[in-house]
């Protein structure tokens, strides 16, 4: 027997249909607002550094599902989780992440997004009935995907965990944390043995990572690859230590008898030309166990410094490059950070290529001793232009360069290591 739809039915799948279509126009800004949402209320997923990335990819991508499922009268019931919210869950289970956050997270999201629903529904042009009825499906809607989609990333996280448990090389790495991580006195010879890597030699550490979005599967065994042919090329004495942190990152060391010559200068020359390489930071040239730990830790900062920057290119960050020691130091915490160098800054602080070059020959003046001339030669400009740029840089920031120099120089410092994330957003 054929059913026929009433006419009120129809009208109200067209409105239902019409709202969603008007929100997936601004998917991006709500997105982005129920992220941050996230990542105010669940300080589990703000700490978890490592998958911000991902965690945006899937807010957006289960906001765009839903829409789609509303706007094309879509069942819940055949609505998939979207792969990267999958991922994202792999990801949390990987960093150790509860499965509770997980769960908070599609609760507040469902919140937020509620609250985003009711502003576009009350601002149709309907009938307040038709609000009502409007209102009454989208939230059903909403509560049935909300459901759905816990119980479909909750059971990958769950599998993931057990997986993730089960294969990684766990003993080696464990081994290699409890080293990184020991405060007392670490019996060489014994963790020598354990994790078969000369810790009584000359280290130097790396931190290696692909894009959190990388969806190939084979992120970890290219990173090892790379790290093997890296310490043949850059002369390291015996076997690199690989130690997997999740699927797209790992932390490498390279193991040298002697001090080596320009060991950081080996290792970028190796990566310059090379197709497919992964992000990476090197950290600087230690000896013994302390050395081990510290070139860590220093490789660590770097990354931090790339991650905040915001890249997606194949990069190399060091340790050793002047200045990015004290930029990591500067931006450990990046809102704080940001405010600051707008404070010492001012209209300086602009994201924009003119204030950028503006801050870039302002900064090479100060550190070639507030000299015009050896700031034109560095830069190949002339005489006055550097003059120019550095009186419109003085003009910019609102205030002469005198008893604050040296907040100035740091404030630049900054700018140049963690670009726009350091920056004012919007017209100065």
């Amino acid at each position: 027997m054929t059913t026929f739809r009433r006419d009120s039915e129809v009208e109200l799948g067209d409105y239902v249909g019409g709202i969603a279509a008007r929100m997936n126009e601004r998917v991006t800004e709500i997105g982005t607002a129920i992220r941050r949402k996230l990542e105010e209320e669940i300080a589990e997923l703000r700490e978890d550094t490592h998958s911000r990335e991902l965690l945006g990819a899937s807010v957006h991508a289960n906001v765009e599902t839903l829409l789609q499922a509303l706007r094309h009268n879509i069942p819940v019931a055949r609505v998939q989780a979207p792969t990267a919210a999958i991922e994202y869950a792999k990801r949390l289970a990987q960093h150790e992440v509860s499965l509770n956050a997980l769960i908070r997270a599609y609760w507040v999201g469902q919140r937020r997004m509620s609250e985003l629903v009711f502003a576009e529904v009350r601002a149709a042009d309907i009938t307040p009935q038709q609000r009502v009825d409007a209102l009454q499906t989208i939230t059903t809607t909403l509560f049935n995907y909300i459901d759905s989609i816990t119980r479909q990333v909750v059971a990958a996280y769950q599998g993931e965990r057990e997986q993730w448990l089960e294969n990684q090389n766990s003993i080696r790495t464990l081994q290699v944390r409890e080293v990184l991580t020991e405060t007392s006195a670490v019996d060489v010879d014994a963790a020598t043995e354990s994790i078969r890597y000369p810790l009584r030699w000359h280290h130097l550490a790396l931190v290696l990572w692909y894009s959190e979005l990388s969806t190939d599967g084979d992120e970890l065994p290219r990173i090892q690859r790379f790290v093997r042919e890296l310490a043949e090329a850059a002369n390291a004495s015996a076997r690199p230590l690989f130690a997997a942190v999740d699927r797209v990152s790992a932390w490498a060391w390279l193991p040298y008898r002697s001090v080596p010559a320009d060991p950081v200068g080996a290792v970028r020359r190796f990566a310059r030309d090379r197709a497919g390489a992964p992000c990476f930071a090197i950290g600087t040239l230690g000896a013994g166990v302390e050395g081990f730990q510290r070139s860590h830790r220093h490789a660590q900062a770097a990354r931090a410094v790339a991650l905040a920057r915001g890249t997606d290119d194949p990069t190399v960050f060091s340790a050793t490059d002047p200045g990015l020691s004290a930029a990591a130091l500067l931006g450990g915490d990046m809102a704080e950070a940001r405010d600051w160098v707008s404070e010492v800054l001012g209209d300086l602080a602009s994201d924009n290529d003119n204030d950028e070059r503006l801050r870039e020959t302002l900064r090479v003046f100060l550190r070639t001793g507030s000299s015009y001339k050896a700031a034109a030669a560095e830069m190949n400009l002339h005489f006055n232009s550097v003059k120019y740029r550095i009186t419109r840089a003085i003009a910019r920031r609102g205030r002469p360069i005198d008893d604050d120099r040296l907040e100035v120089e740091m404030a630049l410092l900054v700018c140049q290591w963690y670009g726009g994330a350091a920056l004012r957003r919007g017209p100065a």
